[in-house]
């Protein structure tokens, strides 16, 4: 068991590290790109990857206050189902309404890695190469579809 610091510290020391390794690929647009804090250009669109000591997680998160916005957003990212699993290459999972760990109501679309901890460095490669096609695939899909958002901003 770590402490509170030391698990801060060990957080920080794989998102640095997985910043480090990323920190070469350029994006769809052949831009430079702060992949671990992706910026959709969208207020309330987020790209997020989690990890903790049992589960990696990376996930398009609606986060919109008002929830008929957020549905509004979900139905917009539908209309791009197919898009987005032919870009990752496989299926992923589509909540409606999932309330965070902050009791926060998001709508949020995801992948999941188990069996994985951010805690142990022998797991690093595996949250490493879970994490990175899939972050450079939402940036290829979200490239192509992103103009179709342009009537909810």
């Amino acid at each position: 068991m770590y402490t509170k610091d030391e698990a801060s510290k060990l957080r920080q020391e794989f998102w640095t590290t997985f910043g480090l390794y990323i920190s070469p690929q350029l994006s769809a647009e052949g831009l430079r790109v702060n992949w671990i804090n992706y910026k959709t250009g969208f207020k309330y669109v987020y790209f997020k990857m989690e990890a903790d000591k049992k589960i990696a997680t990376i996930s398009i998160e609606l986060s919109h206050p008002d929830t008929g916005v957020q549905e509004l957003f979900f139905e917009q990212f539908l209309a791009f189902k197919n898009i987005l699993h032919t870009t990752t290459g496989e299926e992923w999972t589509w909540e409606l309404h999932h309330q965070d760990n902050n009791g926060k109501i998001t709508s949020r679309i995801y992948q999941q890695l188990t069996g994985a901890s951010i805690f142990n460095k022998n797991d690093w490669p595996a949250l490493i190469s879970f994490f990175k096609p899939r972050i450079i695939a939402l940036d290829e899909f979200w490239f192509d579809v992103k103009d179709g958002f342009e009537g909810l901003r």
